[in-house]
This record gives C-alpha cells, sequence and structure tokens, in this order.
C-alpha cells in the first residue's frame, strides 16, 4: 500500500514523520504518524500506538506529549493515528464536537450512515498494524498501546480485544467504561444503536469482566482536578472490575492535575517504561 509523506523531521537522533494513506477499513484517506528512535536503523524495534482523544488528531501528541525524548532513549516506535476519518461530509459529522468528525470512538460502526466509514476498530487493531510492519523496522511481536481520554478507552479496548497483538496497555484518563457516560452513551448509540449488548464489546470495564487479561498490570493514571473525571471518566468503575476478575491494575491518582497535555507530559516517562520494561 502506498504511502505519501506529509513531513519528516529529525527529532533526538531519530525520525518524527507523518503519513497519508488510502484506508480499506474506512473508505478514506487516513493520517498517522510515526517516531523512529535512532535504534531503528539497526534492526526492529518495539512499538507503542497512541490513541488520542476527542477534537485531536495526530498533530497533538506529537507536539505536546513530549514522548520523543524519552522513546529515543528506549528504542521504541512510536505510532499514532487519526481520531477518525476526515472531510467525507457525512451529515451531522461537524454538528458536535463529542460526535463524528474527530470522535471516532474507536468503533466500527453498524448504523447508517456512520457504518460505511466510522470503522476506527478495524482500522487500528488490524489495518495500521499491517501498514506499519510492511513500511517500517517495526517487531510486530513487541507491540503495546497507550491513549488519552476517549483514546484512552479506545487503548484498553484494543489490548483487552487484541492481547496478542497489544501485549501491554496504559491509559491517561480513559472512559472507563463508555455506556455508563454521557460522551460514550451518545457515541455508542449513534454509531452502533441501541442494542446495549452490542456495546459491551467496546466497554473497557465490561471487556475486563467478559475476557479478563493474562498482561502485564494496566496502568492508568488518572487526574484529580480533572474536571470531567466523577461525570465522564469514572476510573472507580474499571478498578471495581480489574479487582474482581483479578485484573492488575495500577491505578495512579494524581492530585492536582487535570485533563490536559500537561498531565499527560508529566507523566510519559514513567508509562513508556513500563512498555518498554515488557516488550
Amino acid at each position: 500500500m502506498t504511502l505519501e509523506t506529509i513531513a519528516e523531521t529529525r527529532v533526538f537522533d531519530g525520525v518524527q514523520t507523518v503519513h497519508r494513506h488510502a484506508s480499506v477499513s474506512t473508505a478514506s484517506p487516513m493520517r498517522f504518524a510515526v517516531y523512529m528512535p535512532p535504534q531503528s536503523k539497526a534492526g526492529r524495534v518495539p512499538a507503542v500506538y497512541w490513541l488520542s482523544g476527542l477534537t485531536c488528531t495526530e498533530e497533538n501528541f506529537i507536539a505536546k506529549a513530549g514522548a520523543q525524548r524519552v522513546a529515543a532513549l528506549l528504542g521504541l516506535a512510536l505510532v499514532v493515528p487519526d481520531t477518525s476519518p476526515r472531510g467525507l461530509g457525512i451529515p451531522g459529522d461537524h454538528d458536535a464536537w463529542d460526535f463524528g468528525e474527530g470522535a471516532g470512538f474507536y468503533v466500527d460502526a453498524t448504523r447508517p450512515p456512520w457504518s460505511a466509514n466510522y470503522r476506527m476498530y478495524s482500522y487500528v487493531a488490524n489495518e495500521l498494524p499491517a501498514t506499519i510492519a510492511a513500511n517500517f523496522p517495526v517487531d510486530p511481536a513487541r507491540v503495546g498501546i497507550a491513549g488519552h481520554s476517549m483514546g484512552g478507552h479506545g487503548a484498553l479496548v484494543m489490548a483487552l480485544r487484541n492481547p496478542d497483538r497489544f501485549r501491554t496497555v496504559s491509559a491517561f484518563a480513559p472512559i472507563a467504561s463508555s455506556m455508563r457516560c454521557p460522551w460514550g452513551e451518545k457515541a455508542l448509540s449513534g454509531y452502533l444503536g441501541d442494542d446495549r449488548r452490542a456495546w459491551r464489546e467496546y466497554d473497557a470495564s465490561a471487556l475486563v469482566e467478559d475476557r479478563g487479561w493474562k498482561g502485564p498490570p494496566i496502568v492508568v493514571d488518572q487526574g484529580t482536578a480533572d474536571s470531567f473525571v466523577e461525570t465522564q471518566l469514572k476510573p472507580q468503575l474499571l478498578a471495581d472490575a480489574c479487582r474482581a476478575s483479578g485484573v492488575p491494575l495500577e491505578l495512579g491518582m494524581r492530585a492536582g492535575y487535570d485533563h490536559s497535555y500537561y498531565f499527560i507530559a508529566t507523566y510519559m516517562e514513567a508509562h513508556l517504561r513500563h512498555h518498554a520494561a515488557h516488550l
């Protein structure tokens, strides 16, 4: 599959690139960013995928998270997809900031008109890893996944449903139970319809209950000053599910931190070191 390189920048002796390609999953052009550390010149390296939150593109993470310095030290590649298809002109895709463009929720939509293109689960779980393995010196057997907010939800869902592909998982301020918060209920009903049984496949807490997790501890950091923590994120629901299912969870409630990339940048090194230790 042909990749178009949009940007290429040297950073910490590695290379940060942004690419565009024609996605089969979304039937549309998709963008993603890749950071290749200097160690990749000598052979294949492990990778961590990053899934961003509502309204974000690949740019937010690569510009604000401060991840490249640590990735270069640890020899980790970073792969950062966009959060939805773009420019499709689907009626309603710009009506709200928390649904439609920039808010794909990492699901495979089954409800028209979204079902033709909004297939971010298949894109991240299957198509993008195959694209990366074919075009970059990344070891597909050593891959982890992380994310923030909507992307934290996505990272947990991807790992819990694909433990053979994503061996490690961490999240910043994730939506812990998409079935039980306003953002998730709006997205899941809009993309999947009203059958809540289908929603469980995209709910991290439900997936812990239904499938468990045999990998290294799940790492989650949550700021206590996050304005969304009680209404949308609800980390205690994930903690309760992990405790009941015997799944190891390292939940850090970080005093005074909010929902921003300042919070993410503060704890990014700890997350990447967790992934590197197990990959």
